[in-house]
């Protein structure tokens, strides 16, 4: 089988693997070869951020805004809100417990082995525009577009953003794994390989603890709104659960999340509404998942943060989310640019993000899609009460 033809979470771990055991044989004339494909890659991937975030956040925008109306509104009004409490809940659960749980770790090491690995050349890429500037740019072009009633700028963004899928799918995400192989090549040669590891694991458990918790939240609110039983409605969602730990989409998983959510006693007007909508707008797994390693990478790295921070990276999280286009690792990729403006991620950061996101992915998505039912119940609830009062 070839390597390309793996699924992208195989290739990953492959490359983790390999980068170890090569950190360990590797003459230093080598490793420095992938530290200049690692450095030319690191400046194109700061050269597509910008164009990345403009790309997708303007159309996603647009799209979400032009079947304006009064559930839509409530739709997204309820997904954003389940997606900005799992991020302020994991925020919160992740600052308590990670002082005990990852103290006394760090990854300056890390970060000077791979100063002192230097490229033999490099190829600067300077960006277009600032991350600040794509994304100001991006919210008023989403906004525009749904404002006016011209569709020449659509089509022109609708055509910018499938040359920006291209490229993630075809040159950023087929390059992810030989990115990460020379990340940790650099990382094993500092010595502080098996330190990193035993940190990841911690992480990826508390991770997988706040998903389940996050999830058992929301379908609380659904229950206690429409009056059945949470526990009940969660289990009938199973089957949407593991579908999506098996495609890593929440797209392909969207049959199998409807055919559930119909099962738990949604109306088929709404559940074909919802669904489909949630699929792209409720992100609460991947907003999680993206803080609490996020925060985990800054406590490693000896980066300063505070509440205030946080909370406007969280927030803007929430609406970058939107742009996760239906590729693996979509929703990471649409949130570098803010990892990097808004908390300073440096590449080898970045590079350390994607390879922990995507080691998750499954799970995120997982959580996604099951959480969506219960927006959708929500949904029928609100609407059920404005019909009430219409016929009064």
């Amino acid at each position: 089988m070839k390597i390309n033809k793996l699924p992208l979470l195989a290739q990953i771990i492959a490359a983790i693997i390999l980068g170890v055991i090569c950190g360990f044989i590797f003459p230093e004339w080598l490793s420095r070869i992938f530290a200049t494909i690692n450095g030319i890659f690191s400046n194109l991937l700061s050269f597509i951020i910008p164009l990345l975030i403009l790309g997708l956040i303007a159309p996603g925008i647009a799209d979400v805004g032009k079947n304006a109306g009064r559930l839509l509104a409530a739709t997204a009004g309820i997904a954003y809100t389940f997606t900005l409490f799992a991020g302020f809940f994991t925020y919160f659960v992740c600052d308590n417990i990670y002082p005990s749980l990852i103290g006394g770790e760090t990854l300056d090491a890390v970060t000077e082995s791979a100063t002192a690995l230097a490229p033999y050349f490099t190829i600067e890429m300077p960006p277009l525009f600032g991350v600040m500037s794509a994304l100001i740019a991006a919210f008023l072009l989403g906004v525009g577009m749904t404002a006016i009633k011209g569709t020449a700028l659509r089509n022109a963004m609708n055509d910018f953003k499938s040359i920006i899928v291209m490229s993630i799918e075809k040159i950023i995400v087929p390059f992810l794994p030989l990115y990460i192989f020379g990340i940790f090549l650099s990382m094993t040669q500092s010595g502080q390989i098996a330190g990193i590891f035993a940190v990841f694991i911690k992480i990826i458990i508390l991770i997988f603890a706040i998903t389940i918790i996050i999830l058992l939240l929301q379908y609380s609110i659904a229950g206690a709104v429409s009056g059945k039983n949470p526990l009940k409605m969660l289990r009938n969602m199973m089957v949407a659960y593991f579908t999506a730990l098996g495609t890593q989409s929440s797209a392909a998983t969207i049959p199998v999340t409807l055919a559930q959510t119909k099962k738990n006693g949604v109306r088929k007007d709404i559940a074909d509404f919802v669904i489909p909508l949630c699929a792209t707008i409720h992100l609460s797994g991947s907003t999680l998942k993206i803080v609490a390693c996020a925060l985990a990478i800054m406590i490693l790295n000896g980066m300063q943060y505070d509440p205030l921070m946080m909370a406007g990276f969280i927030c803007m999280l929430g609406v970058t989310m939107v742009a996760a286009p239906g590729v693996p690792g979509g929703a990471i990729m649409a949130s570098l640019g803010i990892l990097e403006s808004m908390l300073g991620f440096d590449q080898t950061a970045l590079g350390l993000m994607i390879a922990l996101y995507i080691a998750m992915d499954s799970f995120g998505t997982a959580t996604n899609v099951t959480g969506d039912c219960a927006v959708a119940v929500i949904i029928e609830q609100l609407d059920k009460k404005e019909s009430n009062k219409g016929g009064q």
